[in-house]
């Protein structure tokens, strides 16, 4: 498997959680779960702040079981169930105590794509594998069970790496953030970010 540079705690911590986001683009998400490895390149990312976004879980200092996790210091995992069918992964960023996270909504497949294809019961490779939330946490193994782990620690099943890989900002797409129209003048934030030109982005909206 190709190996690249773990991100260090200083690019989790900063307190720009829209940069973070953008800068995620071109990392790797790696995971080891029972001696299996898989990795994919992220390709689409949302953020969310609780200061002032009205679309995140732990918006107006909103602290349950559930957001808890995101109050941590920047570098841990955040993975919360939605419609009670997909595990959504997310990225904690900032300083103990802010919430802020970064929402990854699509991968491109890059090693043990036949590990990944085997957990979507896929027969062959198509951007529906990993282009979407829910589906890329179960192509790579994700549950709510790994929310809370620390991407520093050399023994998570879970972590980011730098395979040296830049994205160029024209070849980036911002576009409001996906099935937040409650949040009302939130929602018309551009804090969903997508690379141009992948197939392995998920629908626009």
């Amino acid at each position: 498997m190709t190996t690249g540079k773990r991100l260090s705690k200083s690019f989790y911590t900063r307190e720009d959680v829209v940069l973070i986001s953008k800068e995620l683009l071109g990392k790797y998400i790696v995971t080891n779960f029972d001696g299996e490895c898989s990795s994919a390149k992220i390709v689409e990312t949302e953020a969310y702040r609780d200061s002032d976004d009205k679309a995140c879980h732990a918006y107006n200092n909103r602290r349950t079981k559930r957001t808890e996790i995101m109050f941590a210091e920047g570098g841990h995992s955040y993975v919360y169930l939605c419609y009670g069918i997909h595990h959504l992964f997310n990225i904690v960023t900032a300083k103990e105590g802010m919430a802020q996270a970064v929402l990854i909504r699509a991968v491109e497949p890059a090693e043990n794509i036949a590990l990944m294809l085997k957990r979507r019961n896929f027969k062959q490779l198509k951007p529906q594998l990993t282009a979407g939330p829910g589906v890329l946490s179960r192509a790579l193994g994700i549950r709510t069970e790994h929310s809370g782990l620390s991407f520093l620690d050399k023994s998570s099943p879970i972590w980011i790496e730098d395979r040296g890989e830049t994205i160029d900002e024209n070849t980036i797409i911002a576009s409001p953030r996906v099935g937040v129209d409650y949040a009302e003048e939130c929602a018309a934030w551009n804090w969903r970010f997508r690379v141009k030109d992948s197939k392995w982005t998920s629908k626009a909206k």
